[in-house]
């Protein structure tokens, strides 16, 4: 993994502190997160490195994450504040997608950006020319292809944009980015946070494979849930079409594949013979596949020899005393606590049991980047010492049981093996011929069924964690000097004779002194909101829903720590400004009543009647993708309408 070092351009060049990408986002690692989202976030600003203030109305600062030690390889993490006045679209089409649109507008978003090695070059390039980072439509923030880009907004609702690993040319596993977004998400104590799952692998939709074989996409191993569905897809169809798929019993799909290809038996009776266990339906076999190819290293095979070494007939040693020593290292590898070891240390270690050094050396030199039990042997050239080191890795909790994995032939003890090409070729023809439905000798009646499950699985591309579902609103003792009130806030429409509720927001956290009056908790309020969203500036108290306290009396002995209130209120603004505060708002007259059952719009690519201006998917009405909306375009309802009128005299 090479290293992306700040210091490539002088003007970046300075003393920084460097912070573990592994560990960062931990709990005091760097910050204690014990504040509100907002607080967290300036806190952890506070150790990053000032880039430019508020440049084309953004301030960009940096953090230094070392992925190793040895060797050395660092990434670097920036921070882009974002002010919605300077924004040339305040709307979040991300918000409107996933079905937030009737969420205010926020003051600020937070951009959390790990670039790639080319967005890299773009950055220093842009600031060693001492040019903007906006340079006509080239915007750093907006580039494509960093290796992770998140947004999360002032009020902690946010969305994973891209996450780019080894596939797609990164220098980090897409599990890592993964591990490090949910970790920063946690320790800024972030709300919710969606994400759009396009995730591909050679060609093959991820969140259909994953969801076959583990009833969850790939995204779901870090809690992420179905969100919203395109095409009116619900929660319950998608969940019923991954229960059908899952559970499609091999025998039917065997049964039902014509005489002339016999391709899908053989791949069946393959991973069949492969696997200790019995594969009775579709998700086991693809979750089996899927386990096995985590289990290969990239470019290599799986031997049913496991210690990792294949033996061929011409070695000198049996494989039963290569096995011996390869466990006589691992053990001494794990004296050392997964620490790098140089390679005479491991040698004199393992010499006190091993007499034999040919054999020593033979094991140390065919030992590297192997499996041997639940341990992965790594070996590297120490660039400093020129010397070769060895460390053990623990992947008993990433990899399938061993024991699921047995020998494809008793007869073939030393020789079977499945390549890593071969598994991918395999999976590929299961996802096209069976997933996809793409081919003509399984009987129409599965291949219907099959081909509407993976549609509403493939429709299915918004996910969403709730990063507050364990710490639910409470009541609390009072302790300490100060409590919490957990406070919302409800606008009336003025124009309305009853005043009508029409927008309401999240409870944000409100810190107060044990003796604050409700004088002091309206001032709070005020602050607060209107420091988080971006309409209301001009918001207006009115009164406390179910309380109607006097403000000079004490909160606290009105009511408990750890209450909820609602205060309504309404905006000076009214009109078109009330309208346009919320996400949605230049789409209020946007109305969507398609033949799927969409009421909204969902981001998929649409056509608008010219005549009642009711806008419908273009892929309901038939036209391809590759095919440009016509120019006018009159929809069946309104067709009909013109054709019953009476002709003209």
């Amino acid at each position: 993994m090479s290293s992306l070092d700040p210091s490539g351009c002088k003007k970046r060049k300075r003393v920084e502190r460097v912070f573990k990408f592994k560990a960062f986002g931990e709990q005091g690692y760097p910050i204690e997160s014990c504040g509100t989202f907002r607080d967290n976030v300036k806190a952890l600003l506070e150790y990053g490195n000032v880039e430019m203030a508020f440049v084309n109305g953004m301030t960009f600062w940096s953090f230094q994450l070392e992925v190793h030690r040895h060797p050395p390889s660092h990434v670097l993490l920036f921070v882009v504040e974002e002010s919605v006045e300077a924004s040339l679209n305040r709307h979040c089409k991300h918000c409107i997608y996933v079905g937030w649109g009737d969420h205010m507008i926020c003051n600020k978003k937070y951009h959390f950006l790990i670039p790639s090695k080319d967005t890299m070059a773009a950055f220093l390039s842009y600031e060693g020319n001492g040019s903007s980072i906006v340079m006509g439509k080239l915007n750093f923030v907006e580039l494509n292809g960093h290796t992770m880009h998140g947004v999360l907004h002032s009020n902690g609702f946010g969305h994973l944009l891209c996450v780019n690993g080894l596939e797609m040319g990164s220098d980090l596993a897409g599990h890592l980015v993964m591990e490090f977004w949910n970790r920063l998400c946690a320790c800024l104590q972030a709300r919710k946070v969606s994400l759009i799952d396009l995730a591909k692998q050679k060609s093959m939709d991820l969140r259909l494979l994953h969801g076959v074989a583990y009833g969850q996409s790939w995204f779901g191993h870090w809690g992420y849930h179905f969100g919203r569905g395109s095409f009116g897809v619900t929660q319950q169809m998608y969940q019923k079409a991954l229960d059908a798929l899952q559970n499609i019993p091999l025998c039917i799909v065997a049964q039902n594949i014509g005489t002339s290809n016999m391709e899908i038996p053989l791949l069946l009776s393959r991973y069949q013979t492969l696997s200790s266990r019995s594969l009775v339906t579709l998700g086991d076999l693809l979750r089996f596949m899927l386990d096995l190819k985590s289990r290969l290293p990239k470019e290599s095979t799986l031997h049913t020899y496991n210690p990792g070494i294949l033996v061929e007939n011409s070695c000198r040693w049996s494989p039963k005393r290569i096995e011996m020593a390869a466990r006589v290292i691992v053990e001494s590898l794990k004296k050392a606590k997964f620490r790098w070891v140089s390679r005479q240390e491991v040698r004199d270690a393992a010499r006190a049991y091993v007499g034999d050094t040919g054999l020593l050396d033979f094991v140390l030199k065919s030992l590297g980047n192997h499996v041997v039990g639940k341990y992965l042997v790594r070996r590297c050239l120490n660039p400093v010492t020129k010397v070769l080191e060895y460390c053990l890795e623990d992947i008993s909790n990433a990899l399938p049981n061993q024991e699921e994995f047995v020998t494809m032939d008793s007869k073939l003890k030393t020789r079977s093996k499945i390549s890593r090409v071969q598994l991918m070729s395999d999976m590929f023809y299961i996802y096209r011929h069976i997933l996809k439905g793409q081919s003509k000798d399984i009987d129409n009646t599965i291949t219907s069924t099959i081909s509407l499950a993976s549609r509403i699985i493939l429709d299915s591309k918004y996910f969403v964690k709730d990063y507050n579902k364990e710490t639910p609103f409470r009541l609390e003792p009072q302790a300490g000097e100060t409590s919490k009130v957990y406070c919302t806030i409800i606008i009336q429409d003025s124009h309305e004779e009853c005043g009508k509720k029409v927008g309401t927001t999240p409870y944000e956290t409100i810190m107060l002194r044990n003796t604050a009056t409700f004088n002091d908790l309206v001032d709070e309020v005020e602050k607060t909101f209107k420091d988080i969203y971006w309409g209301l500036k001009s918001f207006m108290f009115g009164s406390i829903l179910n309380l109607n306290p006097k403000g000079a009396d004490q909160v606290f002995r009105v009511t408990r720590s750890g209450s909820r209130l609602v205060f309504q209120g309404k905006l000076v603004e009214t009109g078109t400004i009330q309208e346009s505060i919320y996400e949605n708002g230049s789409r209020q007259s946007f109305i969507v009543d398609c033949a799927c059952g969409a009421k909204e719009d969902d981001g998929e690519r649409m056509v608008a009647c010219d005549i009642c201006e009711v806008w419908q998917h273009a892929r309901c009405l038939k036209i391809p993708n590759n095919e440009e909306i016509p120019n006018i375009y009159v929809c069946s309802r309104c067709e009909q309408d013109i054709l019953v009128l009476p002709a003209l005299p």
